[in-house]
């Protein structure tokens, strides 16, 4: 088989890639892709083309849909290649992506999804390999020790209790306001969200109690997992984990309605 991807270029077209292989290649490297894809609760109906994951990393403007202009266009090109070859995702698709949350919030699960595809194959081709040294979870892991995704996790947690006590009346979540902060420096932030957390938790014992002592216990569990000072930054890929960390965290309440909504988990 002959893999040809073209790309305009001005009046002319230009050859991005050409691939030679057999078909039980090729369908090998399109099973490794899922692979690395694969998150529950699975975000999408229908597996995202190249197209679409290059898309996740455009900004999103109210009232438009997002435009691959406003993204970084020859990503589809070497994404598709990196499917086609087995070789590391471009890692710039790490650093948009990780940007575009930061930005506009939306951390829906194919960007969750794109931050632990990238990672997952850097772990199985020996790239970037972190000091813990965990397989990147497909599904929520109480047990990971990795930084990132355990302040991910608490993140989730702690915007769970300031919607469950605040309910429609939170104008910005902390979600809005810290997410990137959190994210990449999270000794500056932890603390100041875990004080204000306390407040929240007082107006719950009084509402809802059993929710007050299960997001208590979610809280304990994940701080007790973490080290005795929160760290002062987080590398690009603990930044990743962050990000798929919260993902999980979010979506495991989702089914009870206590949820944050800010994963949207369904991108179809």
């Amino acid at each position: 088989m002959y893999v040809l991807g073209l790309a305009p270029n001005a009046s002319r077209i230009s050859i991005r890639f050409w691939e030679v292989g057999t078909l039980g290649l090729f369908a090998r490297r399109l099973a490794e892709h899922a692979h690395d894809f694969a998150l529950e609760p699975q975000p999408w109906k229908t597996a995202p083309s190249a197209y679409r994951v290059v898309l996740a990393t455009a900004p999103h403007r109210e009232g438009s849909a997002p435009k691959l202009d406003d993204a970084m266009s020859n990503l589809v090109g070497e994404f598709m290649r990196a499917v086609l070859t087995g070789r590391p995702y471009p890692r710039s698709l790490l650093a948009n992506t990780l940007m575009r949350i930061r930005s506009d919030g939306n951390l829906s699960g194919l960007r969750a999804a794109i931050c632990k595809g990238i990672l997952a194959r850097e772990m199985r081709l020996g790239i970037n390999i972190p000091i813990h040294k965990e397989e990147v979870p497909v599904s929520l892991d109480k047990q990971s020790e990795n930084p990132g995704y355990r302040l991910g996790r608490l993140f989730a947690v702690l915007e769970a209790v300031q919607r469950s006590a605040l309910g429609g009346q939170v104008n910005a979540t902390i979600r809005d306001r810290y997410y990137g902060a959190a994210s990449a420096t999270p000794a500056s932030v932890f603390p100041v969200l875990l004080r204000n957390t306390q407040n929240h938790l007082g107006k719950l014992r009084k509402d809802k109690p059993g929710l007050a002592v299960n997001l208590e216990k979610d809280i304990r569990e994940i701080v007790d997992g973490l080290s005795e000072q929160f760290p002062r930054s987080l590398r690009v890929e603990d930044q990743g984990r962050f990000a798929i960390g919260y993902y999980h965290q979010a979506q495991s309440r989702f089914v009870k309605g206590d949820a944050p909504d800010a994963a949207n988990a369904n991108d179809s």
